[in-house]
């Protein structure tokens, strides 16, 4: 494995981070500061494996971050965002570079689970999550050029929207014009509940909310029982988000710095700690634009990695993650 130059990826053992609320003792080890890992190449979608260490989105590619520390590539030209490890240790993927959706065993064997709907072309897709079923969702948000959207609704509209893929590859929208603009996504162990972050940080007055919906057995999504946990108002909303053990949910979001017209700094850029049912408990800064998503990893699970504008950023935290794989 090729070593990238201390410079660019050493584990830092100083602290440049921001703190955490005062009263996130019960959540965060010690003062609850994150600290800086690597000061490059982790952009997105970072994923703990036991033996391979972190993956995470970056350089248009997926990297790895092995367990001493050491960076490489792992996948060169993926084109991914959200990446998770299913219950199979299998790496599902979601590639807004190809518009579509991959799964790659163990084995090191990719296969598209999904590149269209009704025949039309998926927008970006983000980010990704597994219920108790094997039923993988998925939001297919579009930042940026709209000019090259294909996908639509039956009254030619265009739609941003959260799909979901059975285990016999059926692709199913379960959200169509419900959020705004999803982003990340998560579904709760006992499949009850979809939290969607809901980021259109490229409009003035775009949503920059928290939503949970209430799942059904079959798989899909109660729309009428949608509801707001969190507002981020003006400034950058939620990214991608994780579970802990305990059933509270970490969000990356807000904004250190104000990107004038479309986004303040009233909400700080850092990862926002929920009760599941839109209580904040605690809040960790990470200083740098912009945080993107979270994952837990680590021998104990109890490691919280964060990217962040192309940085990775950790904090220990009292309770381990929720996660598929490893199993625990």
């Amino acid at each position: 494995m090729r070593h990238f130059p201390l410079s660019t990826c050493a584990l830092i053992v100083f602290c440049l981070a921001g703190h955490a609320s005062a009263d996130a003792g019960d959540i965060f080890v010690g003062d609850g500061e994150a600290q800086l890992v690597l000061s490059e190449h982790a952009g997105e979608g970072p994923a703990w494996d036991h033996k391979l260490g972190l993956l995470f989105s970056g350089h248009g590619s997926i990297m790895r971050m092995a367990r001493d520390g050491s960076v490489d590539f792992h996948r060169q030209g993926a084109g991914t965002n959200g990446l998770l490890f299913d219950k199979d240790g299998s790496l599902l993927a979601c590639e807004p570079a190809l518009r579509r959706v991959t799964r790659t065993n163990t084995a090191g064997k990719l296969k598209v689970l999904a590149e269209d709907y009704d025949g039309m072309p998926f927008n970006q897709p983000n980010d990704i999550t597994v219920d108790s079923k094997g039923r993988i969702y998925f939001s297919d948000p579009q930042y940026g050029e709209r000019s090259k959207m294909k996908m639509l609704d039956a009254e030619g509209r265009q739609v941003e929207g959260v799909y979901r893929i059975d285990p016999d590859g059926k692709v199913t929208r379960v959200i169509t014009h419900e959020v705004d603009r999803p982003n990340g996504l998560v579904v709760t162990p006992d499949d009850r509940f979809l939290f969607v972050a809901d980021n259109n940080n490229n409009e003035v007055g775009g949503a920059r909310k928290l939503w949970r919906f209430a799942m059904k057995s079959n798989g899909s999504v109660d729309l009428a029982s949608r509801t707001l946990l969190y507002d981020w108002g003006n400034s950058r909303g939620p990214d991608g988000m994780v579970l802990d053990a305990a059933g509270r949910v970490y969000v990356a979001g807000g904004i250190n710095k104000p990107n004038p017209p479309n986004e303040t700094d009233e909400k700080l850029g850092g990862v926002y700690v929920f009760s599941s049912e839109g209580k904040l408990l605690a809040f960790v800064r990470v200083p740098r634009d912009e945080v993107t998503n979270c994952t837990f990893g680590g021998e104990d699970l109890k490691t919280l990695f964060v990217t962040a504008g192309g940085t990775l950023w950790s904090v220990r935290t009292t309770t381990p993650g929720q996660l598929l794989w490893p199993r625990r």
